[in-house]
């Protein structure tokens, strides 16, 4: 849901802030810390960036905060509020010590704030937090104590705070929050305005997680991020009506923005759930597109991504961020605006895929390097026939610099010409079956390895069986022009002697015939234009090699049977649909390519240039 590295589940209870939450909620927590997450080991420096930071950090119209890293947890017992932590005890322990700080040198009789309490898996580490609890400051100062390494760094932390909070306090803050607990700025910052992505995890094994986290695997993401700015509670405060009580009127509010921010949640539930859906997500995709959170990809497509040579791993959650900050417009009005949009871009993608005559047009369009971004925008204000339009336009366009008729299979060319012809072939041929529901499944397409397969091919193992043998020669007699060879032929077929004594020296001239180059060009030319050409997973390809073609044949039958996907065209081929009045099934004959060769360009002709018509 939110990771892909392991599963992450929302709270149950009904916090208004199930994604985000304030450094006030973690206050009220008991949090057990596992002897597999190491020391505290945050430095001076950073202590004193994150103080910077809050001081600095001005919140407009109470609808931003400032955001620390993600907190990982594990529930551990929801009656006393306990979670297991997993990534996040440096930052919760830089928390406490700041909480602790402003208690002991701030703290106003029967106000004081409630610190987290942790709870260690060794006792060697409750000392630890024995120590961390009873830290003071002492005469102005803190000591560094050094009696271990852990010591160190808390103290160290600790005496950064104390210095800190000397250079920046003033009378003026003293005096307010003496006067009045809630008035002291930096500590309502941070208590209500800094904030923390919670994430809880159902996962047995908090150390897996650990050191995945850890070791970068499982980085925070834009989604995760933008998921946080549509979830911001505040996000949807509204005026208080003149005819209701304070107590009924916060009641009502909070009402109304957990069922808000629970909508919002299902529907991004809802997303989440289709993009991986493989046979969705392959439709949207070129490629494979492996990613640890789709729905980063989906929010892509609609802003875009980074100019060429800007690195910025942040570059979509900034694009959302900036809708947000316009000073002109309530907040609300933002929200429900953007999130229309990113509910009609997914609404769009999904009636794209539901479309059957999209569905393959644009599947197909997007695999031969079309962008879905592109055709997102193209689609916006366009009605159906409009758009319609312009994807047979775009198919066309494909197509314009193709000659069928000169199209070859280059063993160390570009082929790609090819490919489009052969996928459209297929993908047409689907399409004028109307009345069937069949789809072409890109994703099978996409995530396995394809070859183009030549039907028959001359240089191929010698045949075992004498019919093969027979059939072999006979298709092979087509392509010869030496006298000596045809007449080496028609002996053998008198004498009616296709032993394997007999056969292979035959059969090994033929071979080293077709090796030879001719005036700059090979003598089996034709056999690589797309009248002898399909397409086929290179599983199955590699599988027969250059078998004869009823072996190939009963190949393709038998993996269609076993659940393999055969293309439909390559089908046709290997059962001879293309051949009326069939006379023999042992080799693919020069009929058999004529009638192939014209149904392409038939099926095809819609989008053909003129000279691929004819």
């Amino acid at each position: 849901m939110i990771m892909g590295a392991f599963e992450a589940k929302a709270a149950e209870d009904n916090d208004s802030d199930d994604i985000i939450k304030p450094v006030s909620k973690l206050l009220e927590m008991n949090f057990f810390i596992p002897s597999y997450q190491r020391g505290y080991r945050w430095t001076r420096r950073q202590v004193t960036d994150l103080l910077d930071d809050i001081r600095d950090f001005k919140p407009q119209k109470g609808n931003e905060w400032y955001c620390l890293q993600p907190l990982v947890v594990k529930e551990r017992d929801k009656k006393n509020n306990e979670w297991e932590v997993i990534d996040g005890q440096q930052r919760l322990t830089t928390i406490f010590l700041i909480i602790h700080y402003f208690n002991e040198t701030l703290r106003v009789e029967g106000k004081k704030i409630r610190e987290p309490v942790f709870e260690y898996q060794t006792k060697e580490e409750n000392d630890i937090y024995k120590f961390l609890k009873n830290i003071k400051r002492e005469d102005d100062d803190v000591k560094i104590n050094d009696g271990n390494i852990d010591c160190h760094y808390i103290s160290s932390a600790y005496k950064a705070i104390n210095d800190w909070v000397k250079e920046n306090e003033n009378e003026d803050n003293k005096k307010r929050y003496k006067e009045k607990y809630k008035e002291f700025r930096f500590l309502d910052t941070f208590r209500d305005d800094t904030k923390v992505i919670w994430y809880e995890t159902d996962a047995k094994d908090g150390r897996d997680i650990f050191s995945r986290i850890n070791s970068g695997k499982i980085p925070l993401t834009n989604a995760e991020l933008i998921k946080a700015l549509f979830l911001n509670s505040s996000n949807f405060e509204t005026k208080k009506k003149e005819d209701i009580t304070d107590e009924d009127w916060i009641k009502l509010k909070e009402e109304k923005i957990w069922l808000k921010q629970r909508e919002i949640a299902a529907e991004w539930d809802i997303m989440e759930t289709e993009l991986n859906n493989d046979e969705f997500w392959l439709f949207i995709n070129r490629y494979e597109n492996k990613r640890e959170t789709r729905i980063d990809y989906f929010f892509e497509l609609i802003v875009g991504k980074p100019s060429a040579g800007e690195d910025d791993d942040y570059f979509t959650f900034r694009e959302f961020n900036e809708k947000f900050t316009d000073n002109t417009r309530e907040i609300k009005e933002i929200i429900e605006e953007n999130w229309k949009e990113i509910k009609r871009c997914f609404q769009t993608l999904k009636s794209w895929f539901e479309n059957r005559e999209l569905y393959h047009k644009i599947g197909f369009l997007i695999t031969v390097g079309e962008d879905m971004k592109n055709l997102i925008d193209q689609s916006q204000k366009k009605s159906k026939s409009e758009f319609m339009g312009i994807i047979n336009g775009k198919i066309i366009s494909k197509f314009k610099d193709i000659n069928i008729d000169k199209t070859e299979y280059r063993k160390d060319g570009d082929n790609e010409n090819i490919r489009i012809i052969l996928l459209m072939h297929n993908i047409q041929t689907m399409l004028r079956k109307e009345k069937e529901n069949s789809r072409f499944p890109f994703n099978r397409y996409k995530r396995e390895k394809w070859d183009i397969e030549h039907i028959h091919a001359i240089a191929t193992e010698m045949p075992e069986r004498e019919q093969h043998r027979k059939d072999w020669l006979n298709e092979a007699k087509e392509f010869i022009k030496e006298t000596i060879l045809t007449d080496k032929i028609n002996n053998m077929e008198k004498t009616n002697n296709y032993s394997t004594e007999n056969f292979k020296q035959l059969f090994n001239d033929i071979l080293n015939y077709f090796s030879e180059k001719r005036e700059g060009k090979k003598k089996h030319e034709d056999i690589n234009d797309l009248s002898n050409l399909v397409l086929l997973d290179m599983g199955t390809n590699r599988g027969y090699k250059n078998a004869v073609f009823p072996v190939k044949r009963n190949t393709i039958i038998e993996k269609d049977s076993a659940g393999v996907f055969i293309p439909l065209c390559t089908k046709n081929v290997f059962t001879k649909n293309y051949t009326r009045g069939m006379e023999q099934i042992t080799f693919w004959g020069k009929i058999d390519r004529e009638n192939y060769f014209n149904n392409i360009k038939e099926v095809l002709s819609v989008y053909l240039p003129e000279e691929g018509k004819q």
